[in-house]
């Protein structure tokens, strides 16, 4: 079991920049949704039952990428959380967890301003597979 060296704000740090990057995301997507109602781009309507024809891609992407980041990021809380609340964390702990977040960034980036998918589903894929190393390092130092 790692011995923490490190305060354990070393490993909220990392939970905060997540928070504030999804929180940074439904921003954009309410001020993008918001916009192209005023603009006539799309009809208030649609976001009542989104029963009308869906508007442009590039009108969406913010909420899909906000949706992403409610996704398996839960995972990433929850083993923040039994971190702090065992101790069991370490240096390398703390970088991946600053590397997960730094992935899910670009993902959601690469979703919003130009949404190449095999770019995007390579962060995706990058982000999962660190997540998976906390998970695997997490389990094993118990």
């Amino acid at each position: 079991m790692p011995t923490p060296s490190f305060e354990t704000s070393a490993i909220i740090r990392p939970v905060l920049a997540l928070a504030g990057l999804t929180g940074t995301v439904w921003l954009a997507m309410v001020t993008v949704r918001n916009v192209a109602v005023a603009r006539g781009l799309v009809r208030l309507r649609y976001y009542r039952g989104y029963d009308l024809p869906p508007p442009p891609e590039r009108i969406e992407r913010p909420a899909r990428a906000f949706m992403n980041l409610l996704e398996a990021p839960m995972l990433f809380y929850v083993v923040a959380l039994l971190m702090v609340i065992t101790g069991r964390f370490d240096g390398v702990q703390i970088a991946l967890c600053w590397l997960f977040v730094a992935f899910r960034t670009l993902q959601a980036a690469i979703h919003i301003l130009v949404n190449r998918v095999p770019w995007r589903f390579a962060a995706y894929v990058a982000g999962c597979g660190t997540l998976a190393a906390i998970w695997v390092r997490f389990a094993i130092a118990g």
